[in-house]
Protein backbone atom coordinates (compact mmCIF):
# COMPACT_ATOMS: atom_id res chain seq x y z
CA UNK A 1 0.00 0.00 0.00
CA UNK A 2 1.32 3.51 -0.66
CA UNK A 3 2.09 6.04 1.44
CA UNK A 4 0.35 9.46 0.68
CA UNK A 5 2.93 11.86 -0.58
CA UNK A 6 2.15 15.34 0.67
CA UNK A 7 2.99 18.11 -2.00
CA UNK A 8 2.62 21.89 -0.95
CA UNK A 9 2.02 24.12 -3.60
CA UNK A 10 -0.19 24.30 -6.49
CA UNK A 11 1.68 26.25 -9.14
CA UNK A 12 3.49 24.95 -11.61
CA UNK A 13 6.14 22.54 -10.29
CA UNK A 14 3.79 21.55 -7.65
CA UNK A 15 1.06 20.62 -10.40
CA UNK A 16 3.44 18.68 -12.43
CA UNK A 17 5.32 16.91 -9.32
CA UNK A 18 1.27 15.85 -8.13
CA UNK A 19 0.63 14.69 -11.88
CA UNK A 20 3.32 12.39 -12.27
CA UNK A 21 3.29 10.67 -8.50
CA UNK A 22 -0.25 10.24 -9.13
CA UNK A 23 0.51 8.61 -12.98
CA UNK A 24 3.38 6.05 -10.84
CA UNK A 25 0.27 4.91 -8.72
CA UNK A 26 1.11 7.54 -5.39
CA UNK A 27 -1.56 8.76 -3.32
CA UNK A 28 -0.89 12.65 -3.43
CA UNK A 29 -2.37 15.15 -1.21
CA UNK A 30 -1.99 18.56 -2.95
CA UNK A 31 -2.02 21.62 -0.65
CA UNK A 32 -2.63 24.83 -2.04
CA UNK A 33 -3.52 27.81 -0.09
CA UNK A 34 -5.49 30.25 -2.24
CA UNK A 35 -8.23 30.97 -2.66
CA UNK A 36 -8.43 30.94 1.24
CA UNK A 37 -5.49 32.85 1.36
CA UNK A 38 -4.23 35.14 -1.78
CA UNK A 39 -0.45 36.02 -2.40
CA UNK A 40 -1.16 39.35 -4.17
CA UNK A 41 -0.06 38.74 -7.17
CA UNK A 42 -2.73 35.87 -7.66
CA UNK A 43 -6.34 36.39 -9.25
CA UNK A 44 -7.64 32.93 -8.91
CA UNK A 45 -7.85 30.06 -7.39
CA UNK A 46 -6.48 27.89 -10.54
CA UNK A 47 -4.00 25.53 -10.38
CA UNK A 48 -0.40 26.37 -12.30
CA UNK A 49 -1.68 30.35 -12.80
CA UNK A 50 0.61 31.94 -14.64
CA UNK A 51 1.55 35.36 -12.96
CA UNK A 52 4.05 37.11 -15.11
CA UNK A 53 4.40 36.44 -18.66
CA UNK A 54 2.32 34.54 -20.40
CA UNK A 55 4.97 32.55 -22.88
CA UNK A 56 6.85 29.65 -22.13
CA UNK A 57 10.01 30.96 -24.03
CA UNK A 58 10.82 29.84 -27.02
CA UNK A 59 10.05 26.44 -29.11
CA UNK A 60 12.59 26.10 -31.74
CA UNK A 61 14.72 23.65 -31.43
CA UNK A 62 17.88 25.18 -30.76
CA UNK A 63 16.61 27.52 -28.36
CA UNK A 64 17.64 27.08 -24.44
CA UNK A 65 13.89 26.81 -23.77
CA UNK A 66 13.18 25.07 -26.70
CA UNK A 67 15.55 22.27 -25.85
CA UNK A 68 14.30 22.20 -22.31
CA UNK A 69 10.53 21.72 -23.67
CA UNK A 70 11.41 18.61 -25.85
CA UNK A 71 12.77 17.32 -22.88
CA UNK A 72 9.82 17.46 -20.77
CA UNK A 73 7.82 16.02 -23.62
CA UNK A 74 10.20 13.20 -23.61
CA UNK A 75 9.93 12.59 -20.15
CA UNK A 76 5.50 12.95 -20.16
CA UNK A 77 4.99 16.09 -18.92
CA UNK A 78 1.23 16.76 -18.60
CA UNK A 79 2.08 20.97 -18.33
CA UNK A 80 4.06 20.72 -21.73
CA UNK A 81 1.04 19.46 -23.14
CA UNK A 82 -1.54 21.66 -21.79
CA UNK A 83 0.61 24.98 -22.74
CA UNK A 84 0.12 22.96 -26.79
CA UNK A 85 -3.04 22.72 -26.28
CA UNK A 86 -3.79 26.51 -24.58
CA UNK A 87 -0.97 28.04 -27.24
CA UNK A 88 -1.48 31.25 -28.56
CA UNK A 89 0.39 32.71 -31.67
CA UNK A 90 3.99 33.89 -30.62
CA UNK A 91 5.71 33.72 -33.41
CA UNK A 92 9.12 31.51 -31.82
CA UNK A 93 7.95 31.51 -28.67
CA UNK A 94 5.29 29.07 -26.73
CA UNK A 95 2.60 31.27 -25.30
CA UNK A 96 -0.07 30.08 -23.87
CA UNK A 97 -3.97 31.65 -23.06
CA UNK A 98 -2.90 32.20 -18.97
CA UNK A 99 -7.07 31.41 -18.27
CA UNK A 100 -7.62 28.58 -20.55
CA UNK A 101 -4.01 26.88 -19.59
CA UNK A 102 -4.55 26.92 -15.70
CA UNK A 103 -7.81 25.77 -16.16
CA UNK A 104 -6.81 22.59 -18.23
CA UNK A 105 -4.12 21.85 -15.10
CA UNK A 106 -6.52 21.83 -12.58
CA UNK A 107 -9.49 19.73 -14.77
CA UNK A 108 -6.49 17.14 -14.92
CA UNK A 109 -5.50 17.06 -11.56
CA UNK A 110 -8.55 17.71 -9.79
CA UNK A 111 -10.41 14.45 -12.02
CA UNK A 112 -7.48 12.17 -11.17
CA UNK A 113 -8.19 9.86 -8.67
CA UNK A 114 -4.77 9.39 -6.56
CA UNK A 115 -4.38 13.66 -6.42
CA UNK A 116 -6.59 14.86 -3.53
CA UNK A 117 -6.48 19.20 -3.76
CA UNK A 118 -6.67 20.55 -0.41
CA UNK A 119 -7.42 24.21 0.15
CA UNK A 120 -5.28 25.38 3.02
CA UNK A 121 -2.25 27.08 4.09
CA UNK A 122 0.78 25.06 5.04
CA UNK A 123 2.29 26.43 7.88
CA UNK A 124 5.33 23.78 8.71
CA UNK A 125 6.85 20.99 6.92
CA UNK A 126 6.09 17.79 7.27
CA UNK A 127 8.06 15.62 9.62
CA UNK A 128 9.50 12.10 8.78
CA UNK A 129 6.99 12.25 5.56
CA UNK A 130 7.79 11.71 1.90
CA UNK A 131 7.19 15.60 0.67
CA UNK A 132 8.01 17.44 -2.11
CA UNK A 133 7.76 22.13 -1.48
CA UNK A 134 6.64 23.79 -4.42
CA UNK A 135 5.60 27.04 -3.07
CA UNK A 136 6.95 29.01 -5.18
CA UNK A 137 8.42 32.53 -5.42
CA UNK A 138 5.16 33.71 -3.08
CA UNK A 139 5.61 30.96 -0.37
CA UNK A 140 3.38 32.06 2.80
CA UNK A 141 5.82 34.35 5.61
CA UNK A 142 4.96 31.24 8.20
CA UNK A 143 6.39 28.42 6.01
CA UNK A 144 9.44 30.37 4.77
CA UNK A 145 10.32 30.98 8.84
CA UNK A 146 9.72 27.46 9.24
CA UNK A 147 11.87 26.26 5.83
CA UNK A 148 14.36 29.00 7.34
CA UNK A 149 14.55 27.16 10.42
CA UNK A 150 15.35 23.79 8.53
CA UNK A 151 17.89 25.28 6.66
CA UNK A 152 19.90 28.04 8.88
CA UNK A 153 19.00 30.52 6.65
CA UNK A 154 17.43 33.64 7.73
CA UNK A 155 16.58 35.35 4.05
CA UNK A 156 15.00 33.37 1.44
CA UNK A 157 13.91 35.89 -0.91
CA UNK A 158 14.87 38.22 -3.94
CA UNK A 159 12.42 40.49 -5.80
CA UNK A 160 9.96 39.86 -9.31
CA UNK A 161 7.87 42.22 -11.04
CA UNK A 162 4.92 41.63 -13.68
CA UNK A 163 3.88 43.23 -16.91
CA UNK A 164 0.91 45.27 -17.61
CA UNK A 165 -1.61 43.90 -19.98
CA UNK A 166 -4.18 46.00 -22.59
CA UNK A 167 -6.90 45.58 -24.46
CA UNK A 168 -6.41 44.73 -27.96
CA UNK A 169 -8.70 46.94 -29.45
CA UNK A 170 -7.85 49.70 -27.22
CA UNK A 171 -4.56 50.16 -29.07
CA UNK A 172 -3.98 52.73 -31.87
CA UNK A 173 -3.03 50.50 -34.79
CA UNK A 174 -2.80 53.95 -36.90
CA UNK A 175 0.00 54.14 -34.79
CA UNK A 176 1.49 50.64 -33.77
CA UNK A 177 2.06 47.80 -36.14
CA UNK A 178 1.86 44.58 -36.45
CA UNK A 179 5.57 41.96 -37.14
CA UNK A 180 7.77 39.33 -35.72
CA UNK A 181 11.23 40.29 -35.66
CA UNK A 182 13.12 39.28 -38.74
CA UNK A 183 9.86 38.69 -40.46
CA UNK A 184 9.97 35.12 -38.29
CA UNK A 185 6.34 34.20 -37.30
CA UNK A 186 3.19 31.72 -38.50
CA UNK A 187 1.85 34.49 -40.75
CA UNK A 188 2.94 37.73 -42.57
CA UNK A 189 0.94 40.41 -40.36
CA UNK A 190 3.67 39.17 -37.20
CA UNK A 191 1.96 38.01 -33.50
CA UNK A 192 3.59 40.69 -31.59
CA UNK A 193 2.02 44.39 -31.45
CA UNK A 194 5.18 46.96 -31.72
CA UNK A 195 4.84 50.66 -30.47
CA UNK A 196 7.29 52.12 -32.68
CA UNK A 197 9.34 55.59 -30.85
CA UNK A 198 11.37 57.93 -32.79
CA UNK A 199 14.11 59.42 -30.48
CA UNK A 200 12.44 62.58 -28.86
CA UNK A 201 9.53 60.48 -27.95
CA UNK A 202 12.02 57.52 -26.43
CA UNK A 203 13.80 60.46 -24.51
CA UNK A 204 10.57 61.87 -22.38
CA UNK A 205 9.43 58.11 -22.06
CA UNK A 206 13.34 57.38 -20.32
CA UNK A 207 12.57 61.03 -18.27
CA UNK A 208 9.24 59.90 -17.13
CA UNK A 209 10.28 56.62 -15.82
CA UNK A 210 13.27 57.92 -14.08
CA UNK A 211 11.11 60.82 -12.11
CA UNK A 212 8.47 58.37 -11.58
CA UNK A 213 6.91 57.16 -7.81
CA UNK A 214 7.15 53.60 -6.88
CA UNK A 215 5.07 51.69 -4.74
CA UNK A 216 6.54 51.63 -1.06
CA UNK A 217 8.14 48.05 0.01
CA UNK A 218 6.60 46.29 2.98
CA UNK A 219 8.54 45.68 5.84
CA UNK A 220 10.04 42.31 5.23
CA UNK A 221 10.81 43.55 1.58
CA UNK A 222 12.60 46.49 2.84
CA UNK A 223 15.24 44.75 4.59
CA UNK A 224 17.01 44.11 1.37
CA UNK A 225 15.55 46.11 -1.60
CA UNK A 226 17.37 44.52 -4.51
CA UNK A 227 16.12 43.47 -7.59
CA UNK A 228 17.49 39.67 -9.30
CA UNK A 229 19.09 40.89 -12.25
CA UNK A 230 16.84 38.46 -14.80
CA UNK A 231 13.83 40.41 -14.07
CA UNK A 232 14.75 43.73 -13.59
CA UNK A 233 11.93 46.74 -13.25
CA UNK A 234 12.26 49.26 -16.28
CA UNK A 235 11.88 52.03 -14.20
CA UNK A 236 15.34 50.58 -12.56
CA UNK A 237 16.85 50.02 -16.23
CA UNK A 238 16.00 53.47 -17.03
CA UNK A 239 17.49 54.78 -13.82
CA UNK A 240 20.70 52.81 -15.52
CA UNK A 241 21.49 54.83 -18.46
CA UNK A 242 20.01 56.97 -20.89
CA UNK A 243 20.09 54.24 -23.61
CA UNK A 244 19.62 51.19 -21.75
CA UNK A 245 16.00 50.27 -22.96
CA UNK A 246 16.99 50.65 -26.09
CA UNK A 247 19.64 48.28 -26.06
CA UNK A 248 17.29 45.86 -23.60
CA UNK A 249 13.45 45.67 -23.42
CA UNK A 250 12.56 48.11 -26.46
CA UNK A 251 15.55 46.99 -28.96
CA UNK A 252 14.31 47.79 -32.52
CA UNK A 253 16.23 45.54 -34.00
CA UNK A 254 14.44 42.96 -36.71
CA UNK A 255 11.49 45.58 -36.99
CA UNK A 256 10.62 48.33 -40.01
CA UNK A 257 7.82 50.25 -38.92
CA UNK A 258 5.37 50.47 -42.51
CA UNK A 259 4.11 53.57 -41.16
CA UNK A 260 7.81 55.26 -42.20
CA UNK A 261 9.60 52.76 -43.55
CA UNK A 262 12.05 52.96 -41.29
CA UNK A 263 13.58 51.25 -38.47
CA UNK A 264 12.14 53.27 -35.46
CA UNK A 265 14.97 54.62 -32.44
CA UNK A 266 13.41 52.66 -29.83
CA UNK A 267 9.88 49.61 -29.55
CA UNK A 268 7.64 48.35 -26.97
CA UNK A 269 6.45 44.98 -28.02
CA UNK A 270 3.05 43.59 -26.99
CA UNK A 271 2.18 39.91 -27.15
CA UNK A 272 -0.84 38.14 -27.30
CA UNK A 273 -2.32 36.91 -23.51
CA UNK A 274 -5.09 35.14 -24.36
CA UNK A 275 -6.28 32.70 -27.95
CA UNK A 276 -8.88 35.52 -29.03
CA UNK A 277 -6.26 37.81 -29.40
CA UNK A 278 -8.23 40.44 -26.95
CA UNK A 279 -5.58 41.04 -24.62
CA UNK A 280 -2.13 41.78 -24.90
CA UNK A 281 0.50 42.03 -22.46
CA UNK A 282 4.45 44.55 -22.44
CA UNK A 283 6.66 42.23 -23.25
CA UNK A 284 9.98 42.86 -20.50
CA UNK A 285 7.77 45.68 -19.03
CA UNK A 286 7.62 44.83 -15.46
CA UNK A 287 7.34 47.82 -13.28
CA UNK A 288 6.38 49.17 -9.25
CA UNK A 289 5.69 52.39 -10.41
CA UNK A 290 2.25 53.70 -8.61
CA UNK A 291 -0.59 52.28 -10.88
CA UNK A 292 -1.89 55.76 -11.19
CA UNK A 293 0.94 57.10 -12.67
CA UNK A 294 1.64 53.74 -13.98
CA UNK A 295 -0.73 54.77 -16.46
CA UNK A 296 0.12 57.76 -17.36
CA UNK A 297 3.46 57.24 -18.49
CA UNK A 298 2.47 53.98 -20.70
CA UNK A 299 0.25 56.12 -22.44
CA UNK A 300 3.40 57.94 -23.49
CA UNK A 301 3.92 55.24 -25.49
CA UNK A 302 2.87 56.24 -29.20
CA UNK A 303 -0.19 53.46 -30.14
CA UNK A 304 -1.00 53.32 -26.47
CA UNK A 305 -2.56 57.03 -25.74
CA UNK A 306 -5.84 55.57 -24.95
CA UNK A 307 -4.99 51.84 -24.35
CA UNK A 308 -6.98 50.17 -21.75
CA UNK A 309 -4.95 48.59 -19.42
CA UNK A 310 -6.72 45.39 -17.58
CA UNK A 311 -3.88 44.64 -15.19
CA UNK A 312 -0.95 47.02 -14.41
CA UNK A 313 2.19 46.12 -13.36
CA UNK A 314 3.48 45.64 -10.01
CA UNK A 315 6.04 43.89 -7.63
CA UNK A 316 5.98 40.85 -5.54
CA UNK A 317 8.41 38.78 -3.38
CA UNK A 318 10.60 35.36 -4.77
CA UNK A 319 11.74 32.78 -2.31
CA UNK A 320 14.56 30.92 -3.15
CA UNK A 321 17.06 28.36 -1.68
CA UNK A 322 21.10 28.76 -1.37
CA UNK A 323 20.80 25.13 -3.32
CA UNK A 324 24.40 24.63 -3.90
CA UNK A 325 24.31 24.11 -0.10
CA UNK A 326 21.20 22.36 0.83
CA UNK A 327 19.98 20.20 -2.09
CA UNK A 328 21.15 17.68 -4.72
CA UNK A 329 21.09 17.89 -8.28
CA UNK A 330 17.94 15.25 -8.02
CA UNK A 331 15.91 18.35 -6.15
CA UNK A 332 16.26 16.46 -2.68
CA UNK A 333 17.04 18.11 0.46
CA UNK A 334 20.40 16.55 1.85
CA UNK A 335 19.45 17.11 5.37
CA UNK A 336 16.01 14.63 4.97
CA UNK A 337 15.63 11.54 3.02
CA UNK A 338 12.11 12.14 1.88
CA UNK A 339 12.08 15.77 1.19
CA UNK A 340 12.50 17.43 -2.18
CA UNK A 341 12.15 20.92 -2.97
CA UNK A 342 10.70 21.90 -6.84
CA UNK A 343 10.30 25.10 -8.93
CA UNK A 344 11.57 28.70 -8.02
CA UNK A 345 12.40 27.92 -4.44
CA UNK A 346 15.34 25.77 -5.90
CA UNK A 347 16.39 28.98 -8.10
CA UNK A 348 15.26 27.48 -11.18
CA UNK A 349 14.37 30.73 -13.00
CA UNK A 350 11.95 30.40 -15.76
CA UNK A 351 8.47 28.57 -16.48
CA UNK A 352 9.50 25.79 -18.15
CA UNK A 353 12.45 25.18 -15.19
CA UNK A 354 9.85 25.16 -12.56
CA UNK A 355 7.75 23.07 -14.18
CA UNK A 356 11.02 20.50 -15.22
CA UNK A 357 12.10 20.56 -11.50
CA UNK A 358 8.83 19.37 -10.38
CA UNK A 359 9.14 16.64 -12.35
CA UNK A 360 12.34 15.31 -11.78
CA UNK A 361 11.41 15.57 -7.95
CA UNK A 362 8.63 13.64 -8.38
CA UNK A 363 10.41 10.75 -10.39
CA UNK A 364 12.86 10.40 -7.61
CA UNK A 365 10.93 10.37 -5.04
CA UNK A 366 9.08 7.85 -6.45
CA UNK A 367 11.67 6.09 -7.55
CA UNK A 368 13.08 6.63 -3.80
CA UNK A 369 10.01 4.85 -2.24
CA UNK A 370 9.92 2.25 -4.69
CA UNK A 371 13.58 1.44 -3.82
CA UNK A 372 15.42 2.60 -7.13
CA UNK A 373 18.47 4.07 -7.38
CA UNK A 374 18.22 8.38 -8.38
CA UNK A 375 18.06 9.17 -12.13
CA UNK A 376 20.34 12.42 -12.45
CA UNK A 377 19.74 14.02 -15.84
CA UNK A 378 23.09 14.07 -17.83
CA UNK A 379 24.57 17.43 -17.40
CA UNK A 380 24.65 17.99 -21.69
CA UNK A 381 20.82 17.97 -21.78
CA UNK A 382 19.36 21.74 -20.67
CA UNK A 383 17.35 19.43 -17.63
CA UNK A 384 21.02 18.21 -16.17
CA UNK A 385 23.28 21.13 -17.14
CA UNK A 386 20.26 23.34 -15.12
CA UNK A 387 19.83 21.13 -12.27
CA UNK A 388 23.93 20.92 -11.89
CA UNK A 389 24.43 24.91 -11.75
CA UNK A 390 21.84 25.63 -8.93
CA UNK A 391 23.17 22.37 -6.80
CA UNK A 392 26.84 23.11 -7.65
CA UNK A 393 27.10 27.17 -8.23
CA UNK A 394 29.07 28.83 -5.33
CA UNK A 395 27.10 29.05 -2.19
CA UNK A 396 28.57 32.07 -1.19
CA UNK A 397 27.62 33.94 -4.60
CA UNK A 398 24.46 32.36 -5.73
CA UNK A 399 21.66 34.01 -7.49
CA UNK A 400 18.98 31.99 -9.84
CA UNK A 401 19.53 30.82 -12.62
CA UNK A 402 17.01 30.15 -16.44
CA UNK A 403 17.80 27.80 -18.78
CA UNK A 404 20.69 29.07 -21.57
CA UNK A 405 23.31 27.55 -23.69
CA UNK A 406 25.74 29.03 -21.66
CA UNK A 407 25.66 26.46 -18.51
CA UNK A 408 25.94 23.74 -20.96
CA UNK A 409 29.43 21.69 -20.77
CA UNK A 410 31.44 23.13 -23.74
CA UNK A 411 31.16 21.09 -27.15
CA UNK A 412 34.01 18.04 -28.06
CA UNK A 413 34.84 20.12 -31.49
CA UNK A 414 34.51 24.58 -31.26
CA UNK A 415 32.50 25.61 -33.71
CA UNK A 416 32.39 29.44 -34.66
CA UNK A 417 29.06 29.77 -36.62
CA UNK A 418 26.90 30.58 -33.89
CA UNK A 419 23.55 28.21 -35.28
CA UNK A 420 25.84 25.82 -35.96
CA UNK A 421 26.97 25.69 -32.09
CA UNK A 422 23.49 26.02 -31.02
CA UNK A 423 22.08 23.11 -34.00
CA UNK A 424 25.16 21.05 -31.86
CA UNK A 425 24.43 21.61 -28.57
CA UNK A 426 20.85 20.65 -28.97
CA UNK A 427 21.29 17.31 -30.96
CA UNK A 428 23.84 16.40 -28.41
CA UNK A 429 20.95 16.84 -25.65
CA UNK A 430 18.41 15.24 -27.69
CA UNK A 431 20.57 12.17 -27.87
CA UNK A 432 21.68 12.25 -24.54
CA UNK A 433 18.75 12.29 -23.06
CA UNK A 434 17.42 9.57 -25.45
CA UNK A 435 20.24 7.48 -24.31
CA UNK A 436 19.85 8.18 -20.31
CA UNK A 437 15.83 7.24 -20.86
CA UNK A 438 16.80 3.93 -22.72
CA UNK A 439 18.60 2.99 -19.25
CA UNK A 440 15.73 4.37 -17.04
CA UNK A 441 13.25 1.91 -15.81
CA UNK A 442 10.26 4.03 -15.40
CA UNK A 443 6.70 2.93 -17.21
CA UNK A 444 5.74 6.54 -17.15
CA UNK A 445 8.99 7.68 -19.46
CA UNK A 446 8.22 8.15 -22.77
CA UNK A 447 4.15 7.85 -22.61
CA UNK A 448 2.34 9.83 -25.21
CA UNK A 449 0.03 12.30 -24.09
CA UNK A 450 -2.26 14.07 -26.06
CA UNK A 451 -4.77 16.23 -24.09
CA UNK A 452 -7.73 17.62 -26.38
CA UNK A 453 -9.36 21.04 -25.79
CA UNK A 454 -13.24 19.02 -25.88
CA UNK A 455 -12.42 16.79 -23.45
CA UNK A 456 -12.05 19.48 -20.46
CA UNK A 457 -13.82 22.47 -21.96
Amino acid sequence: MSRVITIIGGGLAGSEAAWQLAERGHDVQLSEMRPAKSTGAHVSDRLAELVCSNSLGSKLSDRATGILQNEMKMLGSLLIGCAEAAAVPAGGALAVDRTLFAELVTSHLTAHPRIKVRREEVTRLPLDAPAIVATGPLTSPALAEDIGKLTGEEHLYFYDAISPIARADSIDMTRAFYGNRYSRGDDDAGDYINCPLEKDEYRQFVRALKAAETIELRDFEREDPNFFEGCVPIEELAKRGDDTLAFGPMRPVGLTNPHTGRRPHAVVQLRKDDIAGSLYNIVGFQTNIRWGEQKEILRLIPGLETAEFIRMGQMHRNTFLNAPALLAPTMRFRRREQLYFAGQITGVEGYVGNIATGLLAALNLARQLNGLPDWIPPADTMLGALCYYVTHADPMRFQPMKANLGILPPLAKKIRNKAARKAAYAARARISMTQSLQDLDDACINRSLNIPLRELL
